[in-house]
């Protein structure tokens, strides 16, 4: 066990009498020490919830033999966060969650660990964490928020956002707004979409690190409760049997999450996390993969923000196994790897049924024959750009229209909310990169205003930042390389026409080759917005967004 490090024989009486310190005894100190690392705070609506989560982690380590103990990790709210400088540290935090988690383990000689997390950067920095680190973890997640209500319908955060962009341009009235704005967000949990902290808590599953219904069982079920009793049971058979992240996280494992990704129409975040989160597995998950699994895998939900139904309806409808028992059914799946279950993908699958063929469309049935997410690549992006493609009017599929260039997000807003975009331009929003935001900004106000002033069928808005998993249109992110570092996209100018065809996978700047490199040679790196603290030093060592923005 690493905890004889700090428990066993005489070499170790000054880590024991520090452990009597904290109240254990010497009962206690006979068993594995199992770190519970608990995301829960009181800012984040996601993880108010967890320290009932961790208490019943707690118990069913207990019930196992195992000693569990509670260390923390932070987390940042995306929405909260959403719109000022604050977004700057979300993408960033994924890294000090990795890091930290990684410090504490070792430091103290865990044996195992269960991770708690729920919200966008908890789950893949934990899920970092756990394969650089590589002794048995097993994740339990918060869970989704249940849908609001607003008219008789469900709704969600995208509406949230979406409200204001409608309130903004005179197509709703304040006191319309205001019951958006206490509807909702009705419960505890992560936000009721398939935004991203519900598509990585799902992917969490597909990938084999976390129970069935680690993904969809919402927040304020009991169900939750037992789920995390039996996750913390589950680690102490993991410390037996030897079972560790990877083991289970491997090549096949990550392309099965990209298969699942595009059958469930998750975010386009998750074409940051995967990557990484193989990076610390030693495998390299190039992107150009997506667009071969893409074309062979059927899209078969459209939760929000792609369609009316919510992580709550999922959920009763089967829930991830179901939609991986139904995706299966084409073969598309590696069924025989290990999973923190203790048995194969095969086996935790057989016999679930796809309870409501509306809420899990059936492969003969798909909502597109294709995934859900597009890598588009061209002059402009040459290094890959994203899209939610199950998220796009199909009228916008293709889109041809003149640039409307913005140096950052606060500018773009200024123009949309002041009418300055109109039906078929393409808005540019740039220098909001890993290294030119820094910090990767998710872009859903400015995408928000599109849809809620009406213009999602005719604008498309492109950046090399990001975009939250609630936003939906034509919005194409991560645009590689960046501004920051000289790509094509600093080099848009005002009225340029640029081509976007997702169907075909391209997006091109319809501008010669001796115009962009007459631009190139005029061109000049702008001075760094921050030049001190944490994202000074992120800005330095962050890789590009078609690597996942990990640190070199």
């Amino acid at each position: 066990m690493k905890s004889d490090a700090v428990r066993t024989g005489v070499q170790c009486a000054p880590q024991r009498s520090l452990l009597h310190a904290l109240g254990m005894t010497d009962e206690e100190m006979k068993k594995p020490l199992i770190g519970i690392v608990s995301s829960y705070n009181e800012i984040v609506p996601g993880h108010m919830n967890i320290d009932k989560i961790v208490n019943a982690v707690k118990t069913g380590v207990a019930m196992a033999g195992g000693n569990p103990i509670v260390f923390p990790a932070i987390a940042v709210c995306d929405g909260i966060a959403m719109g000022h400088q604050g977004m700057k540290y979300s993408l960033v935090t994924r890294d000090l969650i990795a890091d930290s988690t990684e410090a504490m383990a070792i430091a103290h000689a865990f044996d195992a660990l269960v991770m708690v997390p729920n919200c966008d950067k908890n789950v893949p920095g934990l899920l970092m964490a756990a394969a650089r680190l590589n002794i048995p973890c097993i994740f339990v997640s918060g869970g989704p928020m249940l849908a609001g209500r607003v008219g008789g319908h469900k709704t969600s955060l995208s509406s949230m956002f979406e409200a204001v962009g409608s309130y903004n341009s005179g197509k709703i009235t304040a006191d319309e707004l205001n019951e958006y704005e206490n509807k909702v967000c009705p419960s505890c949990g992560s936000c009721s979409g398939m935004y991203t902290a519900n598509s990585m808590n799902c992917l969490t599953e597909v990938l084999g690190m976390g129970l069935r219904g680690n993904g969809t069982i919402p927040a304020v079920y009991s169900e939750r409760i037992q789920l995390a009793k039996r996750a913390g049971m589950k680690i102490m058979e993991l410390l037996e049997k030897d079972i560790k992240p990877r083991d289970i996280m491997t090549e096949d494992a990550f392309r099965n999450a990209l298969t699942m990704d595009m059958a469930l129409g998750c975010s386009t975040n998750s074409m940051l996390h995967l990557p990484a989160i193989a990076h610390e597995c030693g495998i390299d998950l190039n992107l150009d993969i997506a667009n071969e699994i893409s074309s062979h895998t059927p899209n078969l939900c459209h939760l929000a923000p792609a369609g009316r139904t919510y992580m709550e309806d999922l959920n009763e409808a089967g829930g991830i196994y179901a939609v991986m028992n139904e995706i299966n059914k084409l073969g598309l799946l590696n069924t025989d790897l290990i999973t923190c279950t203790g048995k194969t993908i095969a086996e935790n699958i057989a016999g679930v049924v796809n309870k409501d063929p509306e809420i899990i469309r059936p492969v003969d049935n798909p909502y597109s024959t294709t995934g859900g997410i597009a890598v588009l690549r061209g002059n402009l992006a040459p290094d890959g750009c994203v899209v939610k493609r199950s998220a796009v009017a199909p009228e916008m599929l293709k889109h041809s229209g003149p640039a409307k260039v913005y140096d950052c997000e606060e500018d773009a807003m200024a123009a949309i909310n002041g009418g300055d975009i109109v039906e078929g331009d393409v808005v540019v929003i740039r220098y909001e990169g890993p290294k030119g935001g820094p910090g990767m900004r998710e872009m859903l106000n400015p995408t928000s205003a599109i849809m809620g002033r009406g213009l999602g069928s005719t604008v498309a808005l492109i950046t090399d930042g990001r975009f939250s998993g609630a936003t939906r249109g034509a919005s194409i992110g991560h645009i590689s390389p960046e501004a920051a570092v000289g790509g094509p996209i600093a080099l848009i100018e005002e009225g340029d026409m640029i081509e976007i065809d997702i169907p075909n996978n391209t997006i091109t700047l319809m501008v010669s080759d001796d115009e962009l490199a007459k631009r190139r040679a005029e061109w000049k790196p702008r001075q760094p917005k921050i030049t001190t603290g944490y994202l000074a030093r992120y800005a330095k060592l962050v890789s590009s967004g078609a690597q996942g923005a990990v640190l070199n």
